[in-house]
């Protein structure tokens, strides 16, 4: 089976856009080229538009087991092709936890079953992430977990995550963080700053995240374990991150488009669509977010996909849960945003949704070349279209980026040679 992506536009090693077109042949790219003029079983006219890697998301929340009123492994794989990711890793806190060989195997079983795209599933750090007994590393990492993390807790004894980096160090895996110190939350709905002030609800200040980075790094380096920061909010947490870098320390960090484009400031009132973990920071914060992105300190940018039901949001700011969906709206906010207003590059957009997370994790995706799996996600950089969260294939409706104005939108994704999302058929 060949497969000919035509008309189409790719973006050379300048970040100029040149035109381009793809074969694919048995899940590969076998050709790449500006005039290819090749027998194809299928061919597809892209009508100039842009040829990118399949994107990577490294930190989405699937809710599957346990939460499927929320998101399930099919409609979040839907929601992640729609956006034209190809690979996505799915947090485990879920009802059970995948903290064990039996129930990471049978994890491991729904995903072949449902999934849309590929699914590269975490295992907890601890049992239950009660952060009180570890879980057996050797034996997760034989079944195909991804990396270890406790995401949705911070792991809050400093001995169990050395313990836990340690073990993470043998089976040549991650430990992933969501950094927390409870003891400072003070049972916060929002960023302790500006909006917290307005309307008199409790705050979560900044070092509840960066004092638990200060410490881990530290611990990793110790343990010699790779270490990654899940959606740093903070200009202090930045800091850090690029104080450990040039210790030579192996961290990496990813930062979330939420964070990158809004500040509590921007929050119109007492909306639950803009509540999220870590909160909505200071705009000096969103400046280091940007800043950290730019000189290197954050590796790639990750959606933090968290969709709830509409009767939870409902319930309001400081009673929801925390989270928004960001799967089918990260690259064309990004570009809009971002690229268009000439604060990033269109390369450096796609690199860090594609090629940086994969070279963070060592992953063998993320690359538009010959030889490779035929992960391929074809955008629309001209036709402007509102978000309209009706039209989301994810169970998630809740974002606070409803009727947003933007281009970028994917028009097909294929994951392995395989056409898994076109705009218009699904």
């Amino acid at each position: 089976m060949k497969t000919l992506i035509k008309n189409g536009k790719l973006l050379n090693e300048a970040g100029e856009l040149i035109e381009g077109a793809v074969l694919i042949e048995d899940k590969k790219i076998v050709k790449i080229g500006s005039e290819l003029v090749e027998e194809a079983d299928e061919v597809i006219d892209v009508n100039g538009n842009l040829i990118i890697p399949g994107m990577i998301d490294l930190h989405v929340h699937l809710r599957e087991p346990g939460g499927e009123h929320k998101e399930t492994i099919e409609t979040g794989t839907l929601a992640a092709a729609r956006g034209g990711f190809t690979t996505v890793a799915p947090m485990p806190n879920t009802r059970p936890v995948p903290d064990t060989k039996e129930q990471l195997d049978w994890l491991q079983n729904r995903i072949k079953e449902t999934a849309h795209v590929r699914v590269l599933p975490y295992a907890s750090i601890t049992i239950r992430e009660l952060g009180q007994e570890l879980t057996d590393f050797e034996a997760l990492a034989e079944s195909g977990a991804f990396a270890f993390t406790d995401d949705g807790v911070g792991v809050q004894n400093a001995d169990m995550m050395l313990q836990a980096m340690k073990e993470a160090a043998k089976t040549k895996k991650a430990i992933v963080a969501h950094c927390e110190e409870n003891t400072l939350i003070h049972k916060g709905a929002v960023h302790e700053g500006t909006f917290s002030a307005k309307h008199g609800i409790n705050g979560i200040p900044s070092v509840c995240e960066s004092v638990h980075i200060a410490r881990d790094v530290l611990l990793a380096e110790a343990a010699d374990a790779h270490y990654h920061v899940c959606h740093i909010s903070t200009k202090e947490s930045v800091r850090v991150v690029r104080d450990a870098k040039r210790a030579g320390i192996k961290v990496t960090a990813e930062v979330t488009p939420h964070h990158l484009l809004l500040c509590d400031e921007d929050i119109p009132g007492l909306d639950p669509n803009y509540k999220m973990n870590p909160p909505l920071r200071g705009r000096t914060d969103l400046e280091a977010l940007i800043e950290g992105l730019l000189d290197g300190t954050i590796d790639f940018i990750a959606t933090d996909h968290a969709p709830h039901g509409s009767e939870e949001k409902a319930l309001g700011m400081e009673k929801a849960p925390f989270g928004i969906v960001g799967l089918e709206t990260a690259f064309p906010l990004l570009y809009t945003n971002m690229v268009e207003k000439g604060i990033i590059t269109l390369k450096q957009l796609v690199n860090w949704l594609t090629i940086k997370p994969a070279d963070a994790f060592g992953l063998p995706y993320g690359t538009l070349v010959e030889g490779v799996e035929a992960d391929i996600t074809v955008i629309d950089l001209e036709t402007e279209e509102a978000i309209n969260p009706e039209t989301f294939v994810s169970k998630g409706k809740n974002t606070p980026f409803a009727d947003w104005s933007c281009k970028g939108w994917p028009t097909h994704t294929f994951v392995a040679g395989k056409l898994v999302w076109k705009k218009g058929e699904q």
